[in-house]
């Protein structure tokens, strides 16, 4: 009965995100071209694009992983909040930034703004390679972690296998038809029962089993204390450095994200972006309620050990709360799931379609061609988002066969997947503020940084003289970067500052793009 009760609820609410998704693009047609699937057509407004962001927070992790975390190790967990709060401030000014500097030349995506930055279209096709790899993996974990928790709350009536399944069914359902616009409708279903399930729960479990929050902090303290500072228990040397240095490397990744600038770029304009900024540190809060979880079931279920250590909150919940509560829980849980993965799903499909299937010379032409009516450019523009949409479905088919087939290839990825796209950084934040750094030069930097993230930490030097990997290699990158630049020979590239640099000045507070002459040309100019 119990296992009825809950899988019910489940499937229910499955079917409603479906119906969310689709309902999104209801009365848009189907034709309205890449922008509009991938960036939700630059028109989302401060609510959505909240909501949005913060699925970037809320993953299967924040269920599953932080209180795992908390379980086996305690303090180090608080390196997740450190990092998105700093993320989020970077965000102040680099969301903004980038926002106008995709509008004002029709980009969809990071491989489309160093592409037109450095005029070098298969620079976008090498980002998007690199991007994917280090996408991939957080695909396949999403699939894990929501198969882990429909298996669970099914009481396991439903099979981790059937489960991943679902989880890749579900996404590819509505993301493929409704994009990211569809992405931020379904965001706001699951940051309700986010909300609700996790503040249920801050209070229900404290009160349930140690009668309170006094008597509980007060258990911790007494009989868990190397919980509560660094390194924490057992956790192979995650001390102060690495999390300082894990929070320095994080927060400037987190803000080149594909998936959070595909955020950025979805906003109606980039005052939507900075209000976000400002909103998006409380729903942070929200994100000690499962590390104190993950401590709590340290005295309620001891002895988890290994992968079981992810289903510490869980463990309680099954344990102690009736069926229909566990199956909301639960889907809570899956869409935190869903949500991130279908935008890391979208993105690996517009890079691909955009930057290596659709290549152009000129990156932005398709967009600009749709907007002005040019009939071939529609066409093309057309064309690319097809591509787009076949590769969302490849990617998250690829992730499920390997989940079922090979899962530690992709675990074995995802170590180095935040390190490895921080060696972006220079390329893209750098160099739309610095006109000096040369193709070669980031393209060097970029090479040395990312080989010596995958020396490290596949050699097992990670953290490295106490420092996190990522951090060491992203001063190697800059490092070669400016050597490159500074001893190399100078770019050739004529265009003025405003066509290559995303300036100031170029974007009004309102959002609006401004007309001083500089919109019109593009990398043909």
């Amino acid at each position: 009965m119990n296992a009825t009760v809950s899988t019910a609820v489940f499937g229910g609410f499955m079917v409603l995100t479906v119906a969310l998704g689709l309902l999104a693009v209801r009365g848009r047609g189907s034709g309205g071209g890449l922008a509009e699937w991938s960036v939700g057509g630059r028109s989302l407004g401060t609510v959505f694009i909240w909501v949005l962001m913060a699925g970037e927070s809320y993953t299967s992790f924040s269920y599953l992983g932080a209180a795992g975390w908390g379980y086996n190790f305690g303090a180090p967990v608080l390196y997740v909040l450190a990092y998105m709060s700093c993320g989020y401030a970077l965000g102040y000014v680099v969301g903004p930034m980038l926002w106008s500097y995709a509008r004002r030349h029709h980009l969809v995506g990071i491989t489309d703004m160093v592409a037109h930055r450095y005029r070098a279209p298969w620079l976008g096709a090498a980002v998007a390679l690199l991007a994917t790899v280090c996408l991939l993996p957080y695909i396949q974990l999403q699939i894990t972690g929501m198969g882990v928790v429909v298996s669970t709350i099914s009481y396991g009536a439903i099979s981790l296998n059937w489960a991943y399944f679902i989880a890749f069914a579900v996404t590819t359902g509505f993301v493929v038809i409704s994009g990211l616009r569809g992405s931020a409708w379904v965001s706001v279903l699951k940051d309700v029962l986010v909300i609700g399930t996790l503040g249920f729960l801050a209070v229900y479990v404290p009160l349930h089993y140690f009668d309170g929050y006094g008597p509980f902090l007060h258990k911790i303290v007494a009989e868990r204390p190397q919980w509560l500072t660094f390194p924490g228990h057992a956790s192979g040397g995650l001390g102060p450095v690495w999390f300082v240095t894990t929070t320095v490397v994080n927060s400037l990744t987190v803000v080149i994200f594909p998936t959070t600038v595909a955020g950025y770029l979805g906003a109606r304009n980039a005052e939507v972006l900075r209000r976000n900024a400002l909103y998006l540190p409380f729903y942070n809060v929200l994100l000690f309620v499962p590390m104190l979880l993950g401590m709590a079931a340290l005295f309620v279920v001891p002895g988890l050990v290994g992968a079981d250590s992810n289903l510490a909150l869980f463990k309680l919940v099954v344990d102690s709360l009736p069926a229909w509560a566990v199956g909301l829980i639960g889907v809570a849980a899956a869409l935190s799931s869903i949500v991130p993965m279908a935008v890391f799903m979208l993105v690996i499909g517009t890079m691909w379609g955009r930057s290596v299937l659709g290549a152009r010379s000129v990156p932005g032409e398709g967009e600009a061609g749709e907007a002005a009516g040019d009939g071939g450019r529609r066409t093309a523009g057309g064309r690319q988002k097809l591509w787009s949409q076949l590769v969302v479905v490849v990617a998250g088919a690829l992730a499920l066969a390997l989940t079922y087939t090979a899962p530690d290839t992709l675990v074995r990825l995802s170590l180095i997947s935040y390190e490895g796209m921080a060696q972006l950084v220079p390329m893209l934040l750098l160099g739309l503020v610095w006109r000096r750094l040369t193709l070669r030069a980031a393209v060097s930097g970029l090479v040395a940084g990312f080989a010596l993230v995958c020396v490290l930490v596949f050699g097992g030097h990670d953290p490295v003289w106490g420092m996190n990997a990522g951090l060491v290699s992203l001063a190697v990158n800059v490092a070669v970067a400016l050597g490159v630049t500074w001893l190399g020979p100078r770019d050739t590239d004529e265009r003025p500052d405003a066509e290559v640099l995303a300036l100031d000045d170029e974007f009004p507070r309102d959002g609006a793009v401004s007309q001083g002459g500089t919109a019109g040309p593009t990398a043909s100019s």
